[in-house]
């Protein structure tokens, strides 16, 4: 049972490093935005703007479904007399199922700031040392 807290901990802290990492993006995409006027970097940047705001909403759900999970593991410790391994059965696959949506949120968020990286790259304006 304590491997799904420790695990359970280690993903609130990924989801949180995520959701700042997601804000930095997003900042980034508004002083690119501020620069140019260029109908095709526009539409990439709302195309970015919808992907981050996608991403937002995904790892809300999963900080959600993290703490709830968390809540019910220590409700149900704290309630049952049965032994650890009843509780972990009961657990196993909700949290098999989160661990799955963790590694997809690392997977597609490393990808999607890959790809913004790329359109900061290719931008049509002058790059000055500020950037």
């Amino acid at each position: 049972m304590d491997n799904y807290k420790h695990e359970s901990l280690m993903w609130v802290r990924s989801l949180e490093f995520f959701k700042q990492e997601n804000n930095y993006l997003k900042n980034r995409l508004s002083e690119v935005v501020d620069k140019t006027t260029n109908k095709y970097f526009l539409a990439e940047a709302e195309h970015f703007q919808n992907q981050f705001i996608i991403k937002d909403e995904f790892i809300d759900e999963l900080k959600h479904d993290v703490n709830e999970l968390n809540r019910q593991i220590i409700n149900q410790t704290m309630l049952v007399n049965g032994s650890p391994t009843e509780i972990e059965e009961k657990y196993k696959q909700r949290q098999d199922n989160l661990r799955e949506q963790m590694l997809y949120l690392e997977k597609d968020f490393t990808t999607l700031r890959n790809e913004f990286q790329q359109y900061l790259d290719k931008r049509p304006w002058t790059k000055t040392t500020n950037d």
